[in-house]
């Protein structure tokens, strides 16, 4: 298995590293998307995203990976064994699944096992994609150039949690909740409304102008290709310090307060913006109170909100024929305001 570059020795892209910490700590905020130059370390950061997360507990033996503190949720594999029988319990680390641009519907959804079928007569389904990133996440590069069929067939599953399959005498529901992380360079095709709207988080990475940061992004690249073991050794203590740090800022989370004039705040913001519906209202109190947790605070202030609110809103906006200034800048410009007032 190739190794990932160490997430810790990311560096030029703070706003990117900080929003896949902050949806590290709380997934419900609904993923990170991440748009900009080519060659600018998206996909990098973003399969680098597993060292940062601790290994979770799943029932022995699930193909679902189901909680085992919460049977409510579990599977049909689950829900079909006696619960008189221990099935055990153990830990694997998180998933990170690869969405290709040119995977099948089978191959996402899952389908028939053929094999199966076909040398012992016996119709088991075979889990796809959705499956195997269950309680983990899912990460597609290029998100803007995904067809159509398998747009509308995330936001369903992403809507509800679960995947159903009907086809071929099959008729399964299994849970598929995770979080969504999409990369894509904006010049070469936009995301349609519905699936920009279920990420949560938004970002904007840009080519570093710093000639200083530039050699040091180089010098850093050409380490880890030339001896990857090496380098992520030697990195190794810095990405525990940022996982131990994701755990704190989970356990947390649960205690972080937002005050009233603090959701007014958040509420005036999507109201003169013109946000439509109440998501962007709960994204940005979602991501201001795990950001308060990730900083080691139990309370959401105005500075949290001023960095959080251009990620949480800036994908979110109408557009402005009359007013060509950068989302986020228009964002900012608009929290001033409110702040003001």
């Amino acid at each position: 298995m190739a190794l990932t570059f160490p997430f810790a020795a990311i560096v030029g892209q703070d706003e990117m590293t900080l929003a896949i910490q902050v949806v590290a700590v709380d997934p419900s905020i609904g993923g990170v998307l991440v748009l900009g130059d080519r060659g600018t370390g998206k996909s990098t950061a973003v399969r680098a995203l597993a060292d940062l997360l601790p290994p979770i507990e799943v029932v022995k033996g699930c193909p679902y990976r189901c909680d085992p503190t919460q049977p409510a949720n579990a599977c049909p594999v689950c829900q079909a064994k006696d619960p008189k029988t221990k099935t055990g319990v153990q830990r694997q680390p998180v998933a990170v699944v690869d969405l290709p641009l040119g995977a099948t519907e089978d191959r996402v959804v899952g389908a028939l096992d053929l094999e199966k079928a076909l040398s012992q007569g016996v119709k088991q389904f075979s889990p796809g994609l959705l499956a195997q990133a269950h309680r983990g996440f899912l990460y597609i590069d290029e998100v803007n150039l995904l067809d159509d069929h398998l747009v509308d067939l995330l936001i369903d599953v992403a809507a509800s949690g679960e995947n159903l399959v009907e086809r071929e005498g099959l008729s399964v529901r299994h849970p598929a909740r995770f979080v969504l992380v999409g990369s894509g360079n904006p010049e070469e095709g936009e995301l349609r409304p519905q699936l920009l709207d279920r990420f949560g988080l938004s970002v904007q990475v840009r080519t570093p102008q710093d000639l200083a940061l530039r050699v040091e992004i180089i010098k850093r690249r050409d380490g880890f290709d030339k001896d990857p073991a090496g380098f992520k050794a030697h990195w190794h203590k810095e990405n525990q310090k940022l996982q131990k740090r994701i755990v704190k800022a989970r356990e947390r989370l649960a205690q972080v307060t937002v005050s009233d004039d603090m959701l007014m705040l958040c509420a005036r913001l999507c109201q003169q913006l013109g946000t439509d519906g109440l998501r962007a209202e709960l994204t940005l109190l979602r991501a201001t109170r795990a950001f308060a947790a990730l900083q080691g605070q139990l309370s959401v202030q105005a500075q949290h909100l001023q960095s959080m609110a251009p990620l949480a809103l800036r994908h979110r906006l109408r557009r402005n024929p009359l007013d060509d200034t950068d989302s986020g800048a228009r964002v900012q410009r608009s929290l001033q305001e409110v702040l003001a007032a």
